[in-house]
């Protein structure tokens, strides 16, 4: 029996050595060819610092900004509040490049916000720069902070709300014995998260960095090596920010405090927001975050939807191409995170190991090292659309694995000694038991993955041709040409593709859930 029980190893061992042999390989690659740290002259060093400065400002704010909006959500309930929090995941689906659209729509030169100050003879803000970069990271980042957040106050357990009242605790006093401890076990992980994003931010540096002064190594390095081409700076930068992600995972790692509040009978807890001024200010605290995130994605949809007949065929071409490479992409996920999950359920700690590696790699440092690998085979336009999903999907594979994860435990630990006593293994196991009970957590994580992919900017731009253009390069290339109205159409379009992706995999998934 136990040589069956092991019949699905081989493939999560595979995929794990796999997917090890393209971080590490990739690493290594760009490893071999960099010249040191001697080689980075001083502008390198300042896309260092600015990186760095600009990650743990955005960062800082976004965790502290979001404290206030989670806190009101977990204590306040109103109608629209599960449409609003629903609303507070789609920066996890919303392409970057059109997040961008829309705050230009809103803060740039002709925007929203300028308009207003030069009507009152104020003078008008730049979103080029460093505080453009701050700004769109800030707005990319903070609903993933909330909802990281208000994940953490809602495991408290009811019990010890309850507790506190019977005890007569005043506001001060559950925010001291309750709030407090929960923030310094979540808010580490949180600012984690954030700070890695920002770290290795790309696209948001490309359309809003303004210059050298505001220039992150991610845009360093594809600076290197598309108009440079000095493959020893590339790779060089390339490890430094390898090396700047594993320190922000360390030091997080032991900054954060368990809150050790022990556990409850899993009772929705009944928070009761204090009245009075308190009550205000939760509402203001939520109208100001549903304002700041809701604004710069209507005002793109009403600027480009009326324009969406008049796209040029090769937006259309784009936009085909960008769906076929998201849908390759995301069944590569959905293959390696389902063969990986399976394995990890069974014990296998170190293939969660190799499954969460990307996590410390950016897109360009693994299309670097890719391209080092493979450029004696075939030319950079051949390599750009296969590197591209390929990329894609290794990206992806550490959230389709946070996802997939629980539910292959769940899943061994209900039926696993059951499908082992009736020897129910292979294909079999796989068809009748595996797929029915991950049908949504695998339509989920296909979801999110097709949806990723969809809206990169990353990798392509470093190979890619007009003739091999995805939807968000195009997007990008029509911002740059100040085509702003085709832009916002071309946005719109991506932004409903992503959406529809997520959906149909989701909806999919729960449709071929067992009951």
């Amino acid at each position: 029996m136990a040589s069956r029980l092991r019949a699905i190893d081989p493939a999560g061992t595979l995929a794990a050595a796999a997917l090890t042999a393209l971080v590490l390989g990739t690493l290594a690659a760009v490893a071999i060819q960099a010249g040191g740290p001697g080689g980075l002259g001083p502008w390198d060093w300042r896309a260092v610092w600015f990186t760095l400065w600009q990650a743990v400002v955005s960062a800082t704010l976004s965790a502290v900004l979001a404290i206030p909006v989670a806190r009101a959500l977990a204590r306040r309930r109103f109608a629209g509040r599960a449409v609003l929090v629903t609303l507070l995941g789609a920066p996890f689906i919303l392409p970057v490049i059109v997040a961008i659209m829309g705050l230009v729509s809103v803060f740039g030169r002709s925007g929203i916000v300028n308009e207003a100050l030069a009507a009152l003879g104020l003078p008008a803000l730049s979103i080029y720069g460093w505080q453009g970069v701050i700004l769109a990271h800030v707005f990319f980042n903070l609903p993933l902070a909330v909802r990281m957040i208000l994940h953490g106050w809602q495991a408290i357990p009811a019990e010890r709300f309850r507790l506190a009242r019977s005890l007569g605790f005043a506001p001060a006093d559950i925010g001291r014995h309750l709030e407090r401890p929960m923030l310094r076990e979540i808010l580490p992980g949180a600012w984690l998260a954030v700070f890695l994003v920002c770290l290795t931010s790309f696209a948001v540096a490309l359309a809003l960095g303004g210059g050298p002064r505001a220039t992150t190594v991610e845009l360093a390095i594809y600076q290197a090596f598309r108009f440079d081409f000095d493959m020893g700076k590339a790779a060089t930068l390339g490890l430094i920010q390898v090396g700047l992600c594993l320190l922000a995972l360390i030091l997080s790692a032991r900054v954060a405090i368990p809150a050790a509040f022990g556990s409850g009978m899993d009772r929705a807890a009944d928070l009761r927001g204090p009245p009075g001024w308190r009550r205000g200010a939760d509402g203001i605290a939520i109208g100001l975050a549903a304002l700041f995130l809701l604004l710069p994605m209507l005002s793109v949809i009403l600027q480009g939807a009326p324009r969406l007949h008049d796209l040029p065929v090769s937006v259309w071409q784009a936009a085909l191409r960008s769906v076929i490479m998201a849908l390759i992409s995301a069944a590569a996920t959905l293959v390696l995170g389902l063969a990986l999950a399976l394995s990890i359920a069974r014990g296998h700690r170190w293939v969660e190991a190799a499954g969460m590696l990307p996590l410390v790699a950016s897109p360009l440092v693994l299309g670097t090292g890719l391209y080092l690998m493979l450029r004696g085979i075939a030319s950079p336009t051949e390599l750009a659309l296969p590197v591209t999903v390929a990329i894609n999907a290794a990206m992806a594979l550490p959230f389709a694995l946070r996802i997939l994860i629980p539910a292959a435990r769940s899943l061994r630990a209900d039926y696993g000694r059951l499908a082992d006593s009736l020897a129910m293994h292979g294909t079999a196991r796989l068809r009748l038991l595996t797929l029915p009970r991950l049908a949504r957590p695998l339509g989920f994580a296909g979801g999110l993955s097709a949806a990723l992919a969809m809206g990169d900017l990353g990798v392509i731009t470093l190979f890619a041709d007009s003739e091999n253009a995805t939807l968000p390069l195009k997007l990008y290339q029509l911002m740059n040409s100040y085509r702003m109205a085709d832009a916002a159409a071309c946005a719109v379009l991506l932004m409903a593709i992503s959406f529809a992706l997520f959906w149909i995999f989701d909806r999919g998934g729960r449709a071929h859930a067992a009951i």
